[in-house]
């Protein structure tokens, strides 16, 4: 026990609740284990010493042992009672039993049981005896009895290790008792504390072995505690993504990045986690204390690193002042990811400053997130359809797909409070996929032909053209609902970097091969440009809604688009304008030559019944017009 004791309190540690509860246990058996020598020391000293100090330490090391029975169902406690105030009153009903039951092992008799000649010990025995018996039994089975009705609350490898040290304990009173010359109580305690050091409680299991700070393990375990306490805390998040330069010798590179740690380690008052291979974690007391701190931080970094401070590191900051503007260690975590992997601001500044208002926003993302998944679970993805009007055909020839879900009360969410979400977190790639399998369902069920339809646009997000395989499961869907490829266009978008435009060249051309045919999407709102509509291998170019409410209000944007449309029909391609919403916008469009119309003018989207019984009126209407009727 003074062995663990040594190796335990050599170790840094951060101040866990269950860390203290095994601490307790660890002394009370130590002090347990003292006492079980001691008593047998004065009881065969009896003749030398006072009766009562005799009674005395025998009647204590029964109460300790009480103790030690009180400890293990406390530290069972710490996971059931999760908020601060319910642990407090279990600790305080059971100290309150434990503090009775020590006045009544001090005020009942206790004997002593020797052999024939009167020299060797064998057993204590009497009502001192028996009540701290039964109620060490008592705190077992109640021990027992939690691990089992709390079991989902109780950290698995928590449950396993106490348990463990139960049935350790229990065999042993059993073995003493009925052999009475075996004193192996005080052993199997400091066995059942081995179990518990080398499965739970051994700090070094909190530690990142690379760098030496705690790890994600004890981060978690933290800051769940400061919640469940009630306290203020801030966060520092310190990320060193691209911060450091390839041109650093692997040698100075590995000085310089342990140098940063070792100034972290050291930094007073803060616990530091490495929460990532490129992410460091600092945790403060309060906003106060990480203001300060924050100072001494940036000024450190602005001195630079390495021998001669050559080396400058530029990370970027994440800072947290209130720790409870958030709910728990998942949401904090959550949120330093969704502001690394999407945040724009970073590219302006290297600090970024979370707020209440940050926080709800990521609450409200949260939710979406969720509310996505559950709609693809359980199907409450929709498609509704908005026709697209051919000024040649006089009619309607096509329309375009949207996407939209529904929420528990069965209401439309908007498709601006889904779609970027689900295209940051990639779900867009699964929900991108149903809705290309309805609409090849809708094509296949319907004949889209009989209504006039040529074909029916669905569009693709950066993130599915970044998709390598793309182009195959699209193919696979069509080949099973048997759809020809000639009803089927894809709109796509600007792609954001090189990689990903090969990635979607590649789809294409497959796609192509197979027969579908691509429009350029959102031209005129700064995803597209001219540049693109060369490169890419698309039949029709579509004009956003905004550039063409720009053609209406401004002069300047008159001549822009003019030229955008002379260049278009000069490459041979097809103009959709999109946002048409008046009839005078209409016959403008239509007498500059744009080929096909789409905006509330006509219709804005709709569920599948009404878009079929609208454009079955729609044609025919337009046919009896032609005809003179």
């Amino acid at each position: 026990m003074m062995v663990l004791l040594f190796f335990y309190l050599r170790q840094r540690r951060i101040s866990l609740k269950t860390q203290r509860a095994f601490l307790r246990a660890f002394c009370l058996n130590l002090f347990c284990i003292i006492l079980d020598v001691a008593s047998i020391v004065v009881i065969y000293q009896r003749d030398k010493l006072p009766g009562w100090l005799v009674d005395f330490i025998c009647k204590s090391y029964l109460i300790t042992l009480v103790g030690v029975a009180l400890c293990s169902l406390l530290y069972i406690c710490v996971d059931v009672y999760v908020k601060k105030e319910d642990y407090r009153k279990a600790v305080r009903r059971y100290e309150m039993i434990t503090v009775a039951d020590a006045v009544l092992v001090y005020i009942l008799p206790i004997y002593y049981q020797f052999d024939e000649d009167g020299t060797t010990f064998l057993v204590t025995y009497g009502p001192s005896n028996l009540v701290a018996f039964w109620v060490a039994i008592a705190f077992l089975v109640v021990n027992f009895f939690l691990m089992k009705k709390e079991r989902n609350k109780i950290n698995p490898r928590r449950r396993e290790a106490v348990l463990t040290w139960m049935v350790i304990w229990v065999c042993a009173a059993m073995l003493q008792y009925c052999y009475n010359g075996m004193l192996v109580l005080g052993f199997a305690c400091s066995i059942g504390m081995v179990v518990l050091y080398l499965k739970l409680e051994n700090p070094e299991t909190n530690l990142d072995r690379q760098s030496g700070m705690f790890n994600h393990g004890a981060l978690v375990q933290y800051i769940r505690q400061l919640y469940s306490e009630g306290k203020e805390f801030s966060v520092l998040a310190v990320t060193f993504e691209r911060s450091f330069r390839k041109t650093m010798g692997r040698d100075e590179l590995e000085a310089v990045k342990m140098e940063i740690i070792e100034f972290f380690i050291n930094l007073p008052g803060v616990f530091t986690f490495k929460n990532a291979e490129d992410e460091i974690l600092l945790v403060f007391k309060n906003a106060e204390k990480a203001e300060k701190q924050m100072q001494s931080l940036f000024a450190r970094f602005d001195r630079g690193w390495g021998k001669d401070g050559s080396f400058r590191i530029h990370p970027c900051w994440i800072s947290i002042p209130d720790g409870n503007v958030l709910s728990n260690v998942e949401d904090i975590l959550y949120l330093i990811r969704d502001i690394r992997q999407n945040s724009k601001d970073f590219s302006e500044s290297p600090f970024f400053y979370v707020d209440k208002e940050k926080a709800e926003e990521m609450y409200r993302k949260k939710r979406t997130e969720q509310l996505i998944l559950e709609a693809m679970e359980k199907d409450w993805v929709e498609v509704y359809y908005q026709p697209i009007y051919s000024t040649r055909e006089r009619r309607f020839t096509s329309a375009e797909a949207l996407v939209r879900i529904r929420d528990e009360e069965g209401g439309l969410v908007p498709p601006g409070l889904f779609i970027e979400v689900a295209e940051q977190n990639g779900m867009i790639l699964k929900l991108g996929e149903m809705v290309f399998e309805k609409v090849c369902r809708f094509v296949k069920e319907h004949d889209i032909r009989q209504y006039g339809l040529h074909y029916i646009e669905i569009n693709l997000s950066v993130v599915q053209c970044s998709y390598e395989q793309l182009a195959e499961d699209y193919i696979k869907i069509m080949k099973k609902y048997d759809v020809p490829s000639s009803f089927i266009n894809l709109e796509i978008t600007e792609s954001a970097s090189m990689e990903a435009k090969r990635i979607l060249l590649n789809n294409m051309k497959s796609l192509m091969d197979y027969g579908v045919k691509f429009s350029l999407d959102d031209f005129g709102t700064g995803q597209s440009n001219l540049n693109y509509i060369v490169d890419m291998p698309v039949d029709i170019v579509k004009f956003d809604k905004d550039m063409t409410n720009a053609y209406f209000e401004n002069g300047k944007a008159k001549y822009v688009m003019d030229a955008a449309m002379h260049m278009v029909h000069g490459m041979d391609l097809e103009i959709v304008s999109e946002g048409i919403e008046t009839k005078e916008q209409y016959e403008i469009m239509e007498e500059l030559g744009i080929s096909y119309i789409q905006g509330y003018y006509f219709s804005k989207p709709l569920p599948e019944q009404q878009f079929l019984e609208f454009i079955s009126a729609g044609n025919e209407e337009n046919r009896q017009a032609c005809m003179g009727v």
